[in-house]
């Protein structure tokens, strides 16, 4: 997704020192360095809002606090600027911290209305506190200096302002490349996929938001310097939703869209605020109005804002295959023919009092296919997100290799060795198939945000694509790693979401409704997909309702009515059942 965009980088990293030594007028170099300091907080809601689906209207408080902590340590305690950023991103981090840890379990409307809750509450704080200067603020700030050079105006100001940004960017192109990126990505579509891949979605969410708050701390470190002077009218609600708009506009999926947004409505506004009164023969915040109904406009025609149109028609490279030499990924020791993989002991779900699924047992051997059937709401899928964690149990006992897993969390359950996929396919459609089944390979990796962001990561990524293909090629679908997944037919889709789960190395395979919506040849290619899955000692839990390929590939059939246990035993005997018979087609004859 993101190396197409290496132009535009390349363009920026140009552009930069050029810009600085061309005879500009010192207006327009104080826009471009508005323009880069309102870039670098929007840098932090693509990733936030765009690429982690978390709506905030706070950034601006978190400007503030990068701008109060250095106007209050360097007019009070005589700290060098540069020590007091370090100082700043330190108290912003932990406030972050405090506040995404009770506000990001939040979901729906009532997380952006948390966000302005606690954005007027710093505001306000920021505003009553003597000792920073209450609403009139804090005054006669040093400028930025190296020695005797005076760097924090003009053009060095905005070399400096602009090299920050770009390696803020690139910092987050990597990132967003990478083992962390992917579960980041993950995160917009709801939690139940990246779960069941392993991933701590909370865990992802208080991270972004930290990264976003440490962007926008940075620039109020900027702005506060380059002001020479402090108040809170900079950092209330209106900013918040200011830099929300700059970023929607440009587009919130892109990084590059960050820089158009805040370029394109910081010269706007400066602009319309001459042209507007001139032209109606008034003062007044006509502006405000005009980008009200802009903002309608791109919704309307672009959703995903400017960018994506440049986006679009930007050529998009495959990804270069520099894998092949690559080490193999740790694999997990795999159960011996004939162990218990998975017994399930008398699981119950109640729902109020609905007994969803009743006392229901079974277990599943090495190398077994068994198939979970029943007319519909038999309860399969209940008592299938029993056993992967996704639903607690009322009573019994999931023993997974052995080990209880009643009580574990999806993810947990995934680290120990069993992946699944699920009824409707769940994917991200704006990655390529590589790496959307890279990411089943979340939980065989170990790289973190920081060496993502640094690229120290690259033997890692390497070994996760290498495992990644290989997974492609063994289910048939070697040549779709560069294809964009949102391109994928049905068909294609389902294997893909069983290349993924392979990749996590399982010992158990759990597929809910696999041919669902698949054609007949390709039905008939998913029954020899699984039969090699068996051939190769994959033990599988299979969901199906097409019983032409259940009786086709499974050894044992647990068949279910009214969420309780109809019937065990091989497909000819559950064919002979009357009470099978009778479930499915309402007669015993």
């Amino acid at each position: 997704m993101f190396k197409k965009q290496n132009i535009a980088l390349w363009l920026l990293i140009a552009a930069v020192p050029l810009v600085a030594v061309l005879p500009l007028p010192d207006f327009w170099i104080a826009q471009l360095n508005y323009i880069g300091l309102y870039s670098l907080v929007c840098l932090g809601l693509v990733l936030l809002t765009g690429v982690g689906g978390l709506t905030s209207f706070g950034q601006a408080a978190f400007v503030g606090m990068g701008a109060y902590t250095t106007a209050w340590l360097t007019l009070n305690t005589g700290m060098s600027p540069w020590l007091t950023l370090f100082v700043g991103l330190a108290l912003t981090a932990v406030s972050a911290l405090i506040v995404g840890m009770i506000t990001l379990r939040m979901s729906g409307h009532y997380l952006p209305l948390a966000t302005i809750a606690w954005g007027l509450s710093l505001y306000y704080l920021m505003g009553n506190l003597d000792a920073l200067g209450k609403y009139d603020g804090l005054l006669g700030l040093k400028s930025l200096s190296i020695g005797s050079i005076d760097i924090g105006q003009g053009r060095l100001f905005f070399v400096l302002t602009w090299a920050i940004l770009l390696a803020g960017a690139i910092a987050l192109l990597n990132l967003l490349d990478s083992r962390p990126g992917r579960a980041i990505r993950s995160l917009k579509g709801g939690s139940q996929m990246a779960e069941a891949m392993g991933i701590s979605t909370f865990r992802y969410k208080v991270t972004i938001f930290i990264i976003a708050a440490l962007f926008a701390s940075v620039a109020g470190w900027l702005l506060a310097h380059f002001q020479r002077t402090v108040n809170p009218s900079a950092f209330g609600l209106k900013m918040g939703i200011e830099y929300l708009f700059m970023t929607v506009v440009g587009g919130v999926g892109y990084v590059w869209g960050a820089i158009v947004g805040a370029g394109l409505i910081k010269l706007l506004d400066d602009q319309l605020q001459v042209l507007l009164p001139a032209l109606i023969g008034t003062s007044g915040s006509y502006e405000v109005i005009v980008f009200g109904i802009a903002l309608v406009l791109v919704l309307k025609y672009l959703p995903d804002g400017l960018w994506s149109v440049v986006a679009r028609k930007l050529p998009r490279p495959p990804r270069a295959v520099d894998w092949q030499n690559a080490a193999d990924l740790p694999a997990r020791s795999k159960p011996a023919v004939g162990d218990v993989v998975l017994k399930v002991d008398k699981i119950r779900k109640q729902f109020g009092g609905l007994t969803a699924v009743n006392d229901i047992s079974f277990d599943i051997q090495a190398g077994q296919i068994v198939g979970l059937i029943g007319p519909n709401g038999a309860g399969k899928s209940t008592t299938f997100n029993l056993i992967t964690g996704v639903l607690s149990k009322t009573s019994g006992q999931v023993l997974f290799r052995g080990e209880d897993i009643s009580a574990l969390p999806s993810r947990e359950i995934s680290r120990l060795g069993m992946a699944r996929t699920f009824q409707h396919v769940k994917m991200i459609p704006d990655m390529t198939v590589l790496e959307n089944v890279a990411l089943g390979a979340y939980t065989r990796g170990s790289s973190g945000v920081v060496s993502s962001m640094l690229r120290t990561n690259q033997a890692e990524e390497q070994r996760m694509m290498k495992e990644a293909q290989r997974q492609l090629e063994r289910i048939g679908m070697g040549a779709y790693l560069h294809e964009q997944a949102g391109n994928l037919a049905m068909g294609p889709q389902r294997l893909m979401e069983i290349a993924r789960a392979l990749c996590s190395d399982p010992a158990l395979l759990l597929l809910d409704e696999p041919a669902a919506g698949l054609r007949h040849k390709e039905k008939q290619g998913l029954a020899q997909v699984l039969r090699q899955l068996q051939g190769e000692g994959m033990s599988i839990l299979l969901v199906e309702h097409d019983m032409d390929l259940v009786m086709d590939v499974c050894d044992q059939l647990v068949v279910m009515e009214f969420g309780t246990l109809l019937t065990r035993g091989t497909p000819a005997e559950v064919q002979a059942n009357p009470a099978v018979r009778a479930a499915y087609l309402g007669t015993e004859h």
